[in-house]
């Protein structure tokens, strides 16, 4: 027998909402960002299955291949939900270009689209069904990600994609489950027993960062599976006594949790990425990008560069310092500000080939990095979460001081890439394996995804 809520905390409140989520309902704007999200993150996620973390991922899930029909990406097979969305969530975050948010800094779309897909194609689901099973997830991942704190959750060593996203992937697959509000709120009380991440990849820049994001959807998957059953779960898995916002912060922010509940919708508050890096080097890049366009600073010109790197993201992409002038990893380097802004001065373009291990070592690129500095100010700080401010100065030879402030990196919703910006990066990731018609045709049918039947056929050509 399955309890009922007897007691509204605010975890029911937000399961409620997202229960309440209709794809009919949504603005058409809302509607629109959803699917060229999904396009983003499936097309990333194809790029990424290639890469040698993902073949693992994929192997591991071939051995649940005796049931099952959930695609695994870019592999050729199909297995079961759950397994299906670890491997493709490790895929999706393996180059570093899946979405990103600013107040609860994390990404949401790797969590919840793999787990929804997978569960939406087992299924058999209209593509409406996951459409909507993916904002509902977004809210619930972002809200989540924002109480949290995030900088204060880095300090403790952990990671919100991981710790946030096994809520939203729940939440998502719970909707097709077709959980009711009491249904979602168990989901998320048996995800919160499963919420987890550690930064410790980056002290030799291991693969764990993807499988967060992976054992984040599989988790989620595994959670609604439960709750559907009837398992029940804590009806404060966020914020009781011993929720997420004890375990995984020391500086929570719950108001953050409920604000602004049913006023909009957070996937409207999404970044999309256009370099293969941590988030928190993108201002950097575009205030490095633009010192050279204007000033056509050569590398040898160079003296010195300083980066004004937020608080939030100091662990991630500055210190220590001695190991981010020297990566020796593509994991490395995509958590290194200063190889970000060294690439961008050299090369005048930060793209996926510049984080193969033969780039990292390009000893004009390395020079740059030894005559790096990274600083932190209070005044960018001042306005962190909400905004990322990032600002470069490089002291030329002949002793210029070039200096650059962006308040929005390139890919956010007040700098936004357009709708043929994300068409041509879906192209770059997705031409060579699928070849150019078959990759736009399958960019056409994923930004129209709403007039689908159902996810399989789309689903299908993503296996391979």
């Amino acid at each position: 027998m399955v309890l009922s809520v007897t007691t509204e905390t605010a975890s029911t409140r937000l399961a409620e909402f997202c229960a309440s989520i209709s794809w009919a309902a949504l603005p058409a704007s809302v509607r629109g960002r959803t699917q060229e999200l999904v396009l983003d993150l499936l097309g990333v996620a194809l790029r990424g299955s290639a890469e040698p973390s993902s073949t693992i991922a994929a192997d591991l899930a071939g051995e649940a291949r005796q049931s099952g029909g959930a695609s695994v990406i870019g592999a050729g097979f199909s297995t079961s939900a759950a397994w299906a969305a670890l491997a493709n969530g490790v895929a999706g975050h393996a180059l570093e270009m899946d979405d990103v948010t600013r107040e609860s800094s994390l990404h949401p779309g790797v969590v919840v689209i793999p787990a929804a897909l997978a569960v939406a194609e087992e299924r058999g689901c209209s593509a409406t069904a996951f459409l909507e099973a993916v904002v509902a997830g977004y809210e619930a991942t972002m809200r989540i990600g924002a109480a949290l704190n995030p900088a204060s959750t880095y300090d403790r060593g952990f990671h919100p994609t991981g710790v946030a996203g096994v809520f939203g992937a729940a939440t998502a697959v719970g909707k097709l489950l077709g959980l009711d509000g009491d249904g979602l709120l168990r989901a998320l009380g048996i995800a919160g027993t499963m919420a987890s991440g550690s930064l410790e990849y980056l002290s030799d820049g291991s693969w764990t960062k993807r499988l967060n994001a992976g054992w984040a959807a599989h988790s989620g998957v595994v959670a609604a599976q439960l709750a559907a059953r009837g398992f029940t779960g804590p009806t404060s898995p966020v914020e009781g006594r011993f929720g997420a916002l004890h375990a995984y912060t020391s500086d929570p922010d719950p108001e953050r949790l409920l604000a602004g509940l049913g006023e909009g919708f957070e996937i409207m508050r999404v970044g999309v990425k256009p370099y293969p890096c941590c988030r928190y080097n993108h201002g950097l890049i575009d205030c490095a990008l633009a010192i050279r366009q204007e000033h056509g600073i050569r590398p040898d010109e160079v003296k010195a560069i300083r980066l004004g790197v937020l608080g939030g993201g100091w662990l991630l992409v500055a210190d220590p310092i001695e190991l981010k002038r020297t990566p020796m990893s593509t994991v490395d380097a995509q958590f290194s500000a200063p190889y970000a802004v060294a690439v961008a001065l050299a090369r005048g373009s930060v793209r996926l080939a510049d984080y193969s291990e033969t780039a990292i070592g390009d000893p004009v690129v390395r020079t740059l990095m030894q005559r790096t500095a990274c600083y932190r100010d209070s005044a960018l700080d001042a306005a962190y979460p909400e905004n990322w401010p990032a600002i470069v100065e490089v002291e030329a030879t002949d002793g210029r001081v070039l200096s650059e402030r962006v308040e929005y990196a390139l890919g956010e919703p007040e700098n936004p890439v357009s709708r043929d910006g994300l068409l041509s990066k879906f192209m770059d990731l997705t031409g060579d394996r699928l070849g150019g018609d078959c990759a736009l045709a399958l960019a056409d049918r994923l930004l129209n995804l709403e007039k689908e039947p159902d996810v399989r056929r789309v689903a299908a050509e993503l296996r391979g």
